[in-house]
């Protein structure tokens, strides 16, 4: 059994996905085992609270400093002693003591296809608007270990998403969501309970095949 923990920020689309797939047993071996959102009154804290999944809000304007956060994260997060930290639709950047002590076992999905579209300020609705100002036909998600820096680390996986003419940055954010980040998150998560990734340099290797073996 592989136990995670997941960090949220807003309405928890993708901790719902993880949810349900624990639930109709596609992650028949993973547990999750306790939630931190980054505010209160959040609908992602909500789901937690329905899905009987303990709950801690740990706030960054609360804390003096970046280190000062770290300690409240690491000392939340150590209650639960999670193998794995999840973070879906998580908005604040975690410190390197948190990644230190997590080291290649913390993952975070991004709603483009990395490396396009990311990094300090690509959150929320602004990477899809950042699409479809720029033109291109293709956009995605992507599910990467977290390291010191925003959307630097190693890809696990990617899925693509094909942008409609038509497309609203509502409308697509609401597609990539479905279509891919709801796809490869939990099997991201599937990937490590298997025991199927391993970190080489600067790359994610998934080990006996493809994600789809």
């Amino acid at each position: 059994m592989l136990d995670i923990a997941v960090l949220v920020s807003g309405g928890g689309t993708n901790l719902q996905a993880i949810i349900d797939r624990i639930a109709d047993g596609s992650l028949s071996k993973v547990r999750i085992v306790g939630v931190i959102a980054s505010r209160p009154g959040t609908v992602a804290e909500q789901r937690a609270v329905r899905a009987d999944i303990p709950v801690k809000i740990v706030c960054r304007k609360d804390a003096p400093d970046l280190a000062a956060y770290d300690r409240a994260v690491i000392a939340a997060l150590s209650d639960w002693n999670p193998e794995l930290i999840v973070l879906a639709g998580f908005l604040n950047l975690l410190g390197p003591a948190v990644v230190a002590t997590w080291r290649n076992r913390i993952i975070n999905v991004h709603p483009s296809l990395i490396p396009s579209f990311c990094g300090p300020g690509y959150y929320g609705i602004r990477p899809h608007e950042a699409v479809l100002a720029s033109g291109v036909r293709v956009t995605g998600a992507t599910v990467h270990i977290v390291n010191e820096e925003y959307d630097q680390g190693p890809i696990i996986l990617q899925k693509a998403v094909t942008v409609h003419a038509d497309d609203t940055p509502q409308t697509l954010q609401l597609r990539v969501m479905q279509e891919a980040e709801q796809v490869i998150l939990p099997k991201a998560i599937a990937l490590f309970a298997a025991g199927r990734i391993q970190i080489e340099d600067r790359k994610a290797i998934i080990l006996g095949g493809t994600e789809n073996d």
